[in-house]
């Protein structure tokens, strides 16, 4: 038998007999966190903290006193604190949590070391090849600590790396092209999350697979949003054949596993396409008018039927 939550509680208390002492031991059995994960969360939360702001202390120190500092110190003083934090990492007894948090800022001040040999000797080289050694340096830390964050540092790299690239290297590629490889890489990575997380029972975070599946449909929405503005192609085809069948097997997800979250973004983007086609076929007065209409229905529609099809799981 499933978890109880709190509406479904209150709803027995309110039509029966249930006595409050009850009542009470179901909130805190079934709702309630217990005092040991408060304590763990604000634990990691502190620390999190700290280690955020002593990174971009760091950030800010070289930021300011740039000028002021010999170049063998700078240099010398990334990568102390590089040794410092992986020494702790690999030698504290600190719980593993913690030792992931601090590899994290340590993959951050490997981005930083680059960027300071960069400012240093001026080596010329461009925004993507900055990038794409950062990815490379850090990748064996990623894939060995296997931590949420870390993976979400190391996802936000690739794509840099990869937009930076287009922008610099490859400028001959049309946008609608981009925004394809944009949506089949960070796709790739969402639906590998979701299968692992449901046949390999990894402990995956919700929040994460939920920011690549925003990446995601952001990425696709815009992509066919531009493909409607510029020439077709077969390009363009192609994006419109991956996007909508990756959003019917979000969508089919969603309502499988009852996620609201897949069902908002999907629907969302899908007005915003909508929205830029009925632009396309024409851009007067009277079908701005429409258009503010059609947002409008169509957003109203969508939420009413996401607080519907919520109510209706609750009461399942």
């Amino acid at each position: 038998m499933s978890k109880l939550n709190i509406e479904e509680i209150h709803l027995i208390s309110k039509h029966s007999n249930w006595a409050e002492n009850a009542v009470q031991v179901a909130l805190t059995k079934n709702v309630y966190h217990k005092t040991e994960a408060w304590q763990k969360f604000i634990r990691l939360l502190l620390i999190s903290l700290g280690v955020g702001f002593t990174t971009a202390g760091i950030l800010f120190f070289f930021a300011y006193n740039w000028n002021n500092l010999h170049k063998f110190v700078k240099i010398g003083m990334m990568e102390t604190l590089i040794i410092i934090a992986t020494s702790i990492v690999l030698f504290s007894k600190f719980s593993l949590p913690i030792k992931n948090t601090i590899l994290t800022a340590a993959s951050i001040l490997v981005g930083v070391l680059f960027a300071v040999f960069g400012q240093v000797y001026q080596t010329g080289a461009n925004a993507y090849d900055f990038f794409l050694g950062w990815t490379f340096a850090v990748i064996l830390w990623v894939i060995i600590s296997n931590f949420a964050p870390l993976w979400l540092v190391f996802l936000l790299l690739i794509n840099t790396t990869f937009i930076l690239f287009t922008e610099q290297v490859a400028q001959g590629w049309s946008e609608v092209f981009v925004f394809l490889l944009l949506f089949l890489m960070n796709g790739f990575f969402l639906v590998s999350s979701l299968l692992i997380k449901q046949f390999k029972d990894y402990k995956i975070p919700k929040w994460f697979t939920n920011i690549i599946a925003l990446a995601v449909v952001v990425f696709g929405t815009f992509g066919i949003t531009f493909g409607l503005f510029d020439n077709f192609n077969s390009t363009f085809g192609l994006l419109i054949i991956a996007v909508f069948s990756l959003f019917g097997v979000g969508i089919y997800y969603g309502l499988k596993f009852k996620s609201g979250f897949y069902l908002a973004i999907i629907s969302f983007g899908l007005v915003f396409i909508f929205t830029g086609f009925l632009i396309k076929i024409s851009s007067n007065e009277f079908m701005f008018f429409v258009v503010s209409l059609f947002i409008i229905g169509s957003v109203t529609l969508v939420i009413k039927s996401l607080i519907d099809l919520q109510k209706k799981w609750n009461h399942e």
